[in-house]
């Protein structure tokens, strides 16, 4: 089920996309209004390549949210180098055209971005691309369930004069047995000597024999 929902929504966002692109190929590129309409287009092909992955559950389902790690050091250096190109290649002399031109110039770096003018479109799939990078998910929300400790039914104890004696619990059932009565060396103490059954004893007498040689 869930490689089945992953390829539906990459074929989704893949039909999505195209349609995108073909629509940015429909403004003119001579002039700067249709020229951000086409960077803006593609850009957006690229964050639906990229958010159709997360809708297909390749994360952890749940509600999507911003990644602040991966926006700050993934897309915020690729959106400014992106930009960068992107103002540079801005058809006539607008105030950011002209500022980025000169300092392109002042960084020696024409030549790179003069190369790069070629792939604006490449550059602006790829910012958005990246932008859809930047979310994730929290992951579906888990009940919390009760975690029930078992405990011992009894526990000994000593008591006054260090006799021990075994105590129920407060939540086990109130079943003490022989809970007040010594251990078995504490009866044999405390039973009083007249009182204890006589323990037979055999003697046993050697006769010895006497020899007249003394053996």
């Amino acid at each position: 089920m869930y490689g089945l929902t992953r390829a539906t929504t990459t074929l989704i966002a893949a039909g999505a996309a195209g349609l995108l692109i073909w629509i940015a190929t429909q403004f003119s590129n001579d002039h700067a209004g249709g020229y951000w309409a086409r960077v803006g287009l593609v850009a957006a092909a690229g964050l639906v390549m990229a958010l159709s992955q997360l809708l297909g559950g390749w994360t952890k389902w749940g509600m999507p949210r911003i990644s602040g790690a991966v926006l700050l050091t993934a897309f915020v250096p690729v959106a400014v180098a992106s930009l960068w190109v992107i103002l540079a290649g801005e058809p006539g002399s607008g105030w950011f055209h002209d500022h980025v031109m000169a300092w392109t110039r002042d960084l020696h770096i024409s030549g790179l971005v003069t190369d790069m003018l070629y792939y604006i479109p490449v550059l602006a799939f790829g910012t958005g691309l990246v932008f859809g990078y930047s979310f994730d998910t929290t992951g579906p929300r888990v009940r919390d369930r009760e975690v029930v400790e078992e405990r011992p039914t009894t526990t000994t104890r000593r008591g006054l004069f260090g006799r021990r004696r075994t105590v129920a619990t407060d939540d086990a059932p109130a079943y003490d047995r022989d809970s007040d009565a010594p251990l078995t060396a504490d009866r044999e103490t405390d039973v009083p000597a007249d009182d204890r059954e006589p323990v037979a004893t055999t003697t046993t007498t050697r006769s010895t024999r006497t020899t007249d040689d003394g053996a």
